[in-house]
């Protein structure tokens, strides 16, 4: 018996590859095992190669696997691309359609099955990914009863002989290469699951579903790969609430609507990635300016320009702490796992409305697609703090109500429109306390310094996550976002190794937790960052607010791909 699976089924987009991999994790997901999934796709509607690796485990796990135990391929491409990765007791299961070629160096099994022709027998050549699960089920010794629930919860809309046909071709999948398997050795059997209910979502879905907890109500925005998810959640999830979703012309109007609403008291957000960002840049600076709370998504994905659309980077980093121009406080947040983004979106409309300036919650794509199992969130966690928001009567004044009056915190009384005696000037120009337009040079120093006393009492729960058991450490490796677990996995080997090891993970990117990680910085002998981008933007950011450049080395992967556990070891055990 094994503890952990790593499972993988490619093809031609379009031909459901994404729905097999579904079916077969959402099963396993209920059986109690954690699993953690990532989509290869192309930056199209149909067509060129796209697959999905399922890892299957008794514990926790936040990364893709280092190698393949099981790949299924519906076309040859998938054979050629992936076969490397399977270790030499893997299994390739091939649709026997295309007359599968094994590669010369491997020494992995292959077993034709012939998806495509017992799927037509029974009605459709569509439910050969049922076939494939079958199969599937086969190696593992997997009781085919299990997916009984889940084929009637996508198929029962379309009645019961289609539940039926795709149980029949799970079945008849399994009886098929059940009957090729001569030799038992060759099952992968999983040690029983702990049974456990457990959530299973992808990063977006947390992310929605921590802006509903949080109060979010509105949500303006233009669809673009990978941050769309958040607003097709949203898009359904919101209404029987009381809120709404536009979708705008553009990415300029999505975040100055949401401005708009925020400034009518409604909370707020909107999502998009680096090119959309690009766009809301200027309107990020009215946030500021108004010092009108806004809430913003980034899901970083390969650039510049169209870049990579649906392959992962981390390249957004310095845009989103420098990318306004001229001055203004913002916060910029950086959860590294399913529940961080949960419990983070949440806080991130506390935080734009205690401080009133842009909040950035930076995502990448493994994190925003990446589907893992998730423990229940803790919903009592979640609280609504609305700031210096005013809600009582106001008292009669002459004037007008003060609306960016200088204060000690540099937060001053906000109002909604409407409010009884809080008429005030909203502009994006320079303006004194009353929001009439001022460029006398006492009255902006005065501002300025207003608004950027904010950064200093900004209170983030845990702005590094640390795994530092070491008062001395050989070597501390700081990541950010989803590098997470493959981290976590080298470190655990590292150890093994006789090494001693001390993680952080940069959850507060800005303003930067210098005093934080300092003590971590000073203690080790060598400082690896982990990043996806071709700069080193993340090691670039510590070594400004933190020093120690000598011991600082980056650690960079910018093709397209995450990185894995092997890959964070092997760089790791090179520096040392």
């Amino acid at each position: 018996m094994i503890n952990q699976l790593s499972w993988k089924v490619g093809g031609q987009q379009g031909e459901g590859i994404e729905s097999t991999g579904e079916i077969f994790s959402i099963a396993l997901n209920r059986l109690g095992y954690y699993l953690y999934g990532y989509r290869h796709f192309s930056s199209r509607i149909k067509g060129g190669h796209t697959n999905n690796k399922i890892r299957v485990s008794t514990t926790q796990i936040r990364s893709i696997a280092d190698d393949l135990d099981i790949l299924v391929a519906f076309d040859q491409e998938t054979i050629d691309v992936n076969y490397k990765e399977l270790h030499e007791n893997g299994i390739i299961i091939a649709d026997s359609k295309i007359n599968p070629k094994k590669p010369e160096d491997t020494k992995a099994s292959m077993y034709a099955v012939p998806f495509t022709e017992i799927a037509t027998d029974l009605g459709t050549s569509l439910m050969k990914n049922m076939v494939a699960v079958g199969a599937s089920c086969a190696i593992l010794n997997l009781d085919i009863n299990v997916f009984k629930d889940v084929v009637h919860e996508i198929f029962g809309k379309k009645g019961q002989q289609v539940v039926d046909k795709n149980m029949e071709a799970i079945k008849a999948g399994y009886d098929y290469l059940n009957q090729q398997l001569t030799d038992k050795t060759q099952l992968m059997e999983l040690e029983k699951a702990d049974g456990q209910k457990r959530l299973f979502m992808i990063g977006n879905d947390a992310i929605a579903l921590g802006a509903i907890a949080g109060g979010c109500r509105f949500m303006a925005a233009y669809p673009i790969t990978p941050a769309s998810e958040i607003m097709e959640y949203l898009i359904k999830q919101l209404p029987p609430l009381g809120g709404a979703v536009i979708q705008t012309e553009d990415e300029i109007a999505a975040a100055t609507m949401a401005i708009g609403a925020n400034y009518g008291g409604v909370r707020t957000i909107t999502a998009s990635a680096g090119p959309g960002l690009s766009l809301k840049m200027e309107a990020i600076g009215l946030s500021g300016m108004t010092e009108t709370p806004l809430v913003i998504v980034d899901t970083q994905r390969g650039g510049p320009s169209t870049g990579l659309p649906t392959k992962q980077e981390q390249s957004d980093l310095m845009a989103m702490i420098y990318g306004t121009h001229g001055e203004i406080p913002k916060i910029v947040m950086a959860p590294s796992t399913v529940q961080e983004a949960f419990y983070d979106a949440a806080e991130a409309f506390n935080l734009a409305e205690e401080y009133q300036c842009p909040v950035i919650i930076l995502t990448d794509l493994q994190l925003s697609l990446g589907k893992q199992t998730v423990d229940p969130l803790d919903y009592s966690k979640v609280e609504i703090r609305r700031g210096k928001l005013v809600q009582e009567e106001l008292p009669e004044t002459n004037g007008y109500f003060k609306r960016y009056e200088v204060t000690e915190d540099g937060v001053s009384p906000r109002v909604i429109p409407g409010q009884k005696h809080g008429v005030h000037h909203v502009t994006g120009v320079e303006h004194d306390e009353t929001g009439k337009p001022s460029e006398a040079p006492a009255n902006r120093n005065a501002q300025m310094d207003k608004r950027f006393r904010k950064l200093e009492n900004i209170k983030f729960d845990t702005p590094v996550y640390k795994n530092a058991p070491h008062e001395e450490a050989d070597l501390l490796i700081i990541g950010f976002n989803s590098t997470r677990g493959a981290i976590e996995e080298a470190v655990t080997r590292l150890e093994k190794d006789g090494l001693k090891v001390n993680h952080a993970h940069i959850r507060l990117i800005h303003p930067f937790p210098t005093d934080e990680l300092l003590p971590l910085v000073n203690s080790a002998k060598k400082i690896a960052v982990i990043e996806n981008n071709a700069t080193g933007q993340l090691a670039n950011i510590i070594r400004m607010n933190v020093g120690n450049i000598g011991k600082i080395n980056k650690v960079l992967k910018y093709n397209g791909n995450p990185f894995l556990p092997h890959e964070v070891y092997t760089k790791c055990k090179e520096l040392l």
